[in-house]
């Protein structure tokens, strides 16, 4: 399974009477799906200043107990993560707070910044203390100095963004100050909405529908927004204009709920183009499309659509399974597949059919799946991918694989057929993918797919053949 850095919230009130602990709390509750290992969320208020409490595990399990009735503030941050690079420790949850004589900065992270070890270690030998691997503990103390520096907050967020390399959306509080800032090529989602006195950031707008709040835009790559007295102020960072744009397109494939719309373009939209294309590249003779649940299902409504073969839910997935940890023996790590997916045999058993999933990383997961799906008795299985063969390691912000793990690295497609043991395998084009996202090129991060990345990569994270 692929996994996503995290998902961040920030909410700020022009009214200081106002509580937004428990919107934010909503709004990270929607973006569950981007961090499932620990919640955080930090809350400022006059009187107490800031309250923060994060912790291991579902957000729902870090809250329990009505804790989130004792953040009570009216601006504040929060978030969900997936560890990549920092260990899956309490120290390294979200957000990071780092106190300085007489303010404090709290910094909630979507993304992964290549170059934080050299930072750190410039750090340190500018007598910062630094305490974690989390690139957010780095972020703190980066825009501390930058600040001390310039003695203008704005020039300190501009030096900062000439100074990280990656992938980062970010929701900051400085005291009572909440700023929102995206990278400057745009990688990972960021928008901003509006409800009432209220001014909310979010990675997707699914967390502003679900408390009420209306989308204003997308955040500019490059751009950074505070929010203060119930005013948006813009500041486009000096660099911006010329920076190569480069939105992830794994956010349409398979990250972002499909009721979001990221840089103006419908997930959900995305995806139905996708089985339309994957029709197109590859139509079948067949009885019934199946989804392998849950981010494939529109592809595979856009594919049934196309060719008038009926749609059918072939594998019912246990949504109140959580995370699978490493079971001892196969016998019980086939018994926690079958507790997250069982198939439906009435759909299956005698018919032809065409599976529809969105990627193949290192093809253990998929291999399990068809193995459930062939012990259901069908006669055929064509397998088609919504996203070309992955080449290469994502080195900002998504978990997939080492290079020498990446089975398409290591086999032909005709071999991977053979290893699933299915009877037809069929990866959507570079161009076709392109097109149903419907963002040029030159304007995505295919370099997962191209080994093309839109960053320098330090020599010292590179992974080899």
């Amino acid at each position: 399974m692929l996994k996503d850095k995290c998902g961040i919230v920030g909410i700020h009130s022009k009214d200081s009477s106002n509580d937004v602990s428990s919107l934010i709390y909503y709004g990270l509750y929607a973006l569950q799906h981007r961090g499932q290992e620990s919640a955080g969320i930090a809350i400022h208020n006059n009187k107490e200043g800031l309250k923060d409490y994060c912790g291991m595990g579902l957000l729902t399990d870090v809250f329990k107990n009505s804790k989130i009735k004792e953040l009570n503030g009216s601006v504040g941050i929060g978030h969900v993560r997936y560890s990549k690079m920092g260990q899956p420790k309490v120290e390294n949850c979200q957000p990071f707070i780092t106190k300085f004589d007489d303010e404090f900065i709290a910094v909630a992270q979507n993304g992964d910044i290549i170059n934080s070890s050299s930072i750190k270690n410039e750090l340190i030998n500018d007598g910062f203390k630094l305490n974690t691997d989390s690139d957010a503990e780095v972020i703190c103390n980066l825009l501390k100095r930058e600040k001390d520096k310039t003695n203008n907050i704005v020039k300190a967020f501009e030096n900062i963004t000439n100074i990280l390399i990656g992938a980062y959306s970010l929701v900051i509080l400085i005291n009572d100050d909440l700023f929102v800032l995206r990278d400057s090529a745009g990688m990972k989602p960021l928008a901003i909405a509006r409800k009432d006195d209220l001014l909310i950031a979010a990675s997707e707008t699914v967390a502003f529908d679900v408390i009420g709040a209306k989308t204003i835009r997308d955040v500019i790559p490059g751009e950074l927004i505070h929010f203060k007295d119930n005013q948006i102020k813009s500041y486009l960072m000096n660099f911006a204009d010329s920076t190569k744009k480069a939105h992830c397109m794994f956010e349409y494939v398979y990250f972002a709920r499909p009721d979001s719309t990221i840089d103006t373009k419908n997930v959900y939209q995305v995806r139905l183009n996708i089985g339309k294309a994957l029709y197109r590249e590859f139509p079948k003779d067949a009885d019934v499309i199946i989804p392998i649940p849950d981010s494939s299902i529109p592809a595979a409504i856009g594919y049934s659509r196309a060719s008038g073969i009926p749609y059918g839910e072939g594998l019912i997935k246990n949504r109140y399974v959580g995370r699978t940890f490493i079971m001892p023996t196969q016998e019980e790590r086939e018994l926690a597949v079958k507790l997250k997916i069982n198939p439906l045999v009435s759909e299956l058993q005698g018919k032809k059919i065409v599976i529809i999933d969105d990627s193949i990383v290192r093809g253990t997961t998929s291999k399990k799946f068809i193995n459930l799906i062939r012990d259901a008795g069908v006669k055929e299985i064509h397998l088609l991918i919504g996203c070309p063969p992955v080449l290469a390691p994502c080195y900002y912000g998504v978990a997939m694989a080492d290079k020498k793990q990446l089975v398409a690295v290591n086999c032909t497609v005709d071999q991977i057929k053979d290893e699933l043991g299915v009877d037809s395998l069929g990866y959507i084009s570079l161009d076709s993918l392109v097109e149903a996202i419907d963002i040029p090129a030159n304007e995505l991060c295919l370099g997962c797919l191209t080994e093309n990345y839109p960053t320098e990569i330090p020599y010292n994270l590179k992974i080899e053949d």
